[in-house]
């Protein structure tokens, strides 16, 4: 415990907060005030629906890495939570026993993954597995006593030990070259190393063993176990259970194709294909509480990973589908059952906002229940929903709303003081019309500290995607209250292709990426800049990540309008992406196949060819770890800035990924992109 609190005040020395400030706020929301947020958890409820279990992040800057621990907190926020884990390793993934009795969690306490649990009242925890291999997650039994887990084991392996010996073998070799036959061959950011993640059963009787009950699965099976536990469901009895795995065998990196499968627990048969007929992506498998029913997200298009997810329902007698939302134009989130099947809650992009919704299993209709900020994790308490909720301007915390969606409350308050210590920028949603004549939406956010009649540089935030949104969250690594907080009006815009506004919306950008979306980004900042006087149009920065970066480079083409830009892991060239990235559908989808196949549909919109009219300050920033758009796409556009004479920075981090995730490296990279941008504007 002493550790805890000291590396806490530790952290708030140097992040310079201060305690006993009771002023009216003077300043805005800077990076070190974001890094010092708790971060909630989404809610776990009892069994009796009336205590609430989640973990909670600390920043450890000095460690470089979040802390989490384990809280409860009462579902009507009668008191304040209780913190029951305070251990120098990451505690997270808290499960109830069916009787309320125990939590149970990960943690890396013991020196490798394992399941531990401790009382809700407190205590001391106590370990509960004791595996010979790390696990990545666990759900417990209806008995209470068993544990379906998932571990990452050689899929010939005859034991656990086996696998535990060929890693200690690779270790020790001088050899770590890799062979590879077929893709993925990496993937996200880790190279594959043959392990597949497999499930087992654990009993109590065998605290240092498991069941495997996917044995051989990716090596005599076209299927290969993907995801982790929230894609796992075991029914009502205990008998069966169902998890999702991609399929395919070589051409698992170009199918978006994922299946639902049904396997009894005593391992004594195989597993059954639930969703066979459908060749596209299926989500979140969830047990009805009778165990008749199951449902799942469901993708309808092979090969599209932003299709609409409908809900649909299978029946587990007769195993027929039935899709419920097929006249719902949203997509389905987490799923969760009410206690008597006749309703299912979930959350869905909903103009801006990621919302709250409660369907009809029968009928298939939604209701809105909570629409402002974006929802998580829902779950049944009683006669309320426990959920997670930010905004712009407020950091996650929990709260609960009753079914009907009345009656919203906060049951916890851990940024409640250092958000009301930050004079955050207010912010309104626009609209306007963009491409095609079409209605699209954004957001506009005064700087902190606003001074009426003043202008101010514009920071304008591009999402990426692309079938994404930029709406009222709180957000850790593209925060437009960091930009307000530093001086800047920030303006964002939901382009085509966008989520939250239909899928004829989202479809508009496949085949088009620098058509409508360019000419809605750029439609968007003019609507912005003549409703809003505030903002200065002739002192804008563009800033993006991902294909935000793309745009980035697409837009330093085709108009000199802004100062300084900003490119964070962002395609120049889509022709040489294909051959270097590793999840093959996406650019095939969007560009129509292949590019040997398809020249045309990636030289349409290539930043590549329009590099000749490169002119304006580029900073580009990378990771070494982004198999994803891989690190020479970012050196290629540093390389044609330079050799152009533009001026250009490059920052690269070669531990990061995709996202720039640990606290120093998120500091640095908001010094350098804030320097940047200060260069090329005329801050007042």
């Amino acid at each position: 415990m002493q550790r805890t609190i000291t590396g806490l005040l530790g952290l708030l020395s140097v992040l310079g907060l201060a305690a006993t400030a009771s002023a009216a706020p003077s300043k805005g929301l800077t990076i070190q005030d974001m890094l010092a947020m708790q971060r909630v958890g989404d809610p776990v409820v009892s069994p009796d629906g009336k205590r609430v279990a989640f973990t909670l992040r600390d920043t450890d800057y000095d460690a470089n890495r979040g802390r989490f621990d384990i809280y409860v907190v009462p579902v009507d926020g009668s008191s304040a939570p209780v913190r029951l884990t305070s251990h120098p390793e990451n505690d997270t993934d808290p499960a109830w026993s069916p009787d309320g009795r125990w939590i149970y969690f990960l943690s890396s306490r013991s020196g490798s993954s394992q399941v531990w649990r401790i009382a809700p009242s407190g205590g001391e925890a106590e370990p509960v597995t004791k595996l010979p291999v790390d696990l990545n997650g666990f759900q417990i039994f209806p008995d209470g006593n068993h544990l379906a887990l998932t571990a990452d084991v050689y899929p010939d392996a005859k034991t656990l030990a086996e696998t535990v010996k060929r890693d200690e073998d690779k270790a020790k070799s001088k050899v770590k070259a890799k062979v590879y036959t077929e893709l993925f061959f990496r993937h996200w950011d880790t190279w594959e190393d043959g392990k597949f993640s497999h499930l087992f059963v654990w009993d109590p009787a065998k605290a240092d063993d498991a069941r495997d009950l996917t044995p051989g699965l990716a090596t005599d099976t076209p299927v290969k176990p993907f995801d982790g536990m929230e894609d796992v469901s075991i029914a009502p009895d205990g008998k069966s259970l169902v998890y999702l795995a991609r399929v395919g065998g070589r051409e698992q990196a170009w199918t978006t194709n994922t299946d639902v499968f049904l396997v009894a627990t005593d391992g004594r048969s195989k597993p059954v294909d639930l969703t066979i007929a459908n060749k596209a992506y299926d989500f979140s498998p969830t047990f009805s509480p009778d165990g008749k029913s199951l449902a799942i997200g469901m993708m309808v298009r092979p090969g599209y990973e932003a299709d609409r997810t409908r809900l649909a329902v299978i029946d587990m007698a007769t195993k027929k589908v039935r899709v419920v939302t097929e006249a719902w134009d949203a997509s389905v989130g987490g799923l969760e059952w009410a206690k008597d099947g006749k309703t299912i809650y979930t959350t869905s992009d909903h103009v801006g906002n990621h919302a709250l919704f409660a369907i009809d299993v029968a009928t298939g209709s939604a209701k809105l229940l909570a629409d402002k900020g974006l929802a998580g994790g829902p779950q049944l308490a009683g006669d309320r929903i426990v959920y997670s909720r930010n905004m712009l301007d407020q950091p996650t915390e929990l709260f609960t709303i009753k079914l009907d969606g009345s009656d919203v409350k906060q049951i916890t308050h851990f940024n409640d003081a250092r958000v009301k210590a930050i004079a955050w920028g207010a912010y309104e949603q626009f609209s306007f019309k963009g491409a095609h004549g079409d209605t699209v939406y954004g957001y506009a956010m005064k700087p902190a500290n606003f001074i009426a009649g003043q202008k101010y540089p514009v920071a304008f935030l591009i999402h990426g995607g692309p079938q994404g949104s930029f709406g009222n969250d709180f957000h850790y690594r593209w925060n437009a209250e960091v930009f307000a907080g530093h001086g800047y009006g920030a303006v964002f815009i939901d382009f085509h292709g966008s989520t939250g506004y239909g899928q004829k919306f989202v479809d508009a950008i496949n085949g088009d990426w620098g058509g409508a979306p360019y000419e809605d980004l750029m439609k968007g900042l003019d609507a912005a800049i003549a409703k809003y006087p505030w903002l200065d149009g002739k002192n804008a920065v563009a800033l993006g990540a991902s294909y935000g970066g793309f745009m980035i480079n697409w837009i330093n083409g085709n108009t000199d309008r802004f100062k300084a830009l900003v490119c964070h892991d962002g395609n120049n060239d889509e022709r040489s992406a294909y051959l270097a990235t590793e999840e093959l559908w996406f650019p095939e989808w969007e560009h129509g196949g292949t590019p040997w196949d398809k020249p045309a549909g990636y030289a349409k919109d290539e930043p590549f060819d329009l590099i000749k009219n490169w002119k304006t300050p580029t900073l580009v920033v990378h990771g070494g770890q982004d198999f994803r758009v891989v690190e020479t796409e970012g050196m290629a556009t540093f390389t044609a800035l330079q050799r152009k004479g533009v001026p250009s920075r490059f920052l690269y981090f070669p531990d990061e990924n995709h996202w720039v995730l640990k606290p120093q490296n998120s500091k640095l990279w908001h010094d350098e992109v804030l320097s940047w941008i200060d260069r090329y504007t005329k801050k007042r």
